[in-house]
Parts: C-alpha cells; structure tokens; sequence
C-alpha cells in the first residue's frame, strides 16, 4: 500500500489557497518547473533538511496514479537520492489526507 503515494510538505495557508484555487502550485513549480514530493521513507529527511523550526505545515498524501499531471521520479544530485516530482499543478482529488505536522 506504501508504494500506492507519495507526500509533499506544504503549509496550511497554501494548502487553504488550493482549495479556494481548486488546484495545488508549490512555489518551485515556477522556479524549477515541477513540485518535489517524497516517498513515505523519505519525508522525516525531508522535513530535517528544509523545515526546522517552520511552523503551520502539513503533509499531504496524495494518491500516485490520481495525479492528473507527469509525475517523475527523478535523481535529487545533492543527495544522490530519486525523489517524485510532480510536472505541472496538482489535481486536487489526487489528495486523499492532509497531515498537521
């Protein structure tokens, strides 16, 4: 069931923004042209390396094969690791919990 999703760390006031939007854009799907998500083993790095001390997160965990847009596993090189990376907005009936974390 683990390999069934994937999780993005996001706060909440975003998350309210996507459900007024009626889709998710994370800052770097701009910058970067996609959004970084992780495999469940992957979020406590993930949340080590850029969220100390943030407040008002939450973990969405979103169902791989909902995802309306190209999802990627793709070679983060700064930590030699392959992460998900979602190409474009997310559908929002792709998101099956949100996590206060």
């Amino acid at each position: 069931m683990n390999g069934e999703f994937i999780y993005h760390i996001t706060t909440q006031l975003q998350w309210d923004k996507a459900l007024q939007l009626g889709y998710y854009e994370a800052d770097t799907l701009a910058k970067e042209g996609f959004m970084h998500c992780s495999t469940a083993d992957q979020v406590a790095g993930v949340l080590e390396r850029y969220y100390q001390g943030a407040t008002g997160l939450v973990k969405l965990t979103i169902q791989k094969d909902k995802v309306d847009r190209p999802l990627v596993f793709e070679l983060a090189g700064s930590i030699n690791e392959v992460f998900p990376h979602i190409h474009g907005p997310l559908n929002l009936n792709a998101v099956v919990a949100v996590t206060s974390i």
